[in-house]
């Protein structure tokens, strides 16, 4: 099988995570914000990872918050410390990059994270000219719906890259079943904090580098 396309998940395949302590303390700093010192610890895991728009509207409403507008604020927390890692040198690269430089295919950027941190990914270390697309959530609770494994912004980057036949790369499960629901092949990146993963679902092919799609796309 060959591709002229490649699209790759981003936190966890092109940059490193963000800690998810950091994440959380931008939270529980958001509730703070709104004058919630009290809030049940469960309920700041649940804004800080995986929240679907039934979570927001039941969490806000437990506090008296205008979902819409509490969203909205813990979106630009989470965007600025993960900005504030970036800076500082704790969110960088993988070192394995480079090698899309020599790469023949279109490429893209499909990420379940926020526009504004993959943009800043992206210009903050100058290759964004690498990416013919990039796509991040908008920062509404609206967008919860279209995160992956929903394939709604992957088909919005496969149509800007007018890709025939596309692989996309991903560290999660939701990357796995989001290219499943495109109908197109997977790659699941066996990155360190993925090195023993027992995946639930059949990739098209199971990598340990950026570098390894040379042979497949090849």
């Amino acid at each position: 099988m060959t591709y002229d396309t490649v699209v790759f998940d981003n936190d966890g395949v092109l940059v490193e995570r963000t800690s998810f302590e950091i994440l959380r303390d931008a939270t529980h700093e958001t509730f703070s914000q709104f004058g919630v010192t009290d809030m049940d610890a469960d309920h700041v895991d649940s804004m800080t990872v995986g929240a679907t728009p039934a979570d927001v509207e039941y969490i806000c409403g437990q506090y008296d918050l205008v979902p819409d507008t509490f969203w909205r604020a813990r979106e630009d927390a989470l965007a600025a410390v993960q900005k504030d890692e970036v800076r500082a040198g704790r969110k960088t690269l993988y070192d394995d990059i480079d090698t899309l430089a020599t790469l023949d295919v279109s490429m893209g950027i499909v990420s379940s994270n926020q526009q504004e941190t993959v943009d800043f990914v992206l210009d903050y270390n100058d290759i964004r000219h690498r990416f013919g697309a990039a796509y991040g959530r908008e920062p509404t609770i609206e967008s919860l719906k279209l995160r992956k494994p929903n394939s709604h912004y992957l088909d919005r980057a496969l149509a800007d890259l007018d890709a025939d036949s596309a692989l996309f790369v991903g560290d999660n499960e939701s990357d796995i079943r989001a290219a499943q629901n495109a109908g197109i092949d997977s790659a699941f990146i066996r990155r360190p904090h993925r090195t023993d993963w027992e995946l639930n679902v059949w990739p098209t092919w199971d990598i340990q580098s950026l570098e390894d799609l040379h042979r497949i796309c090849s």
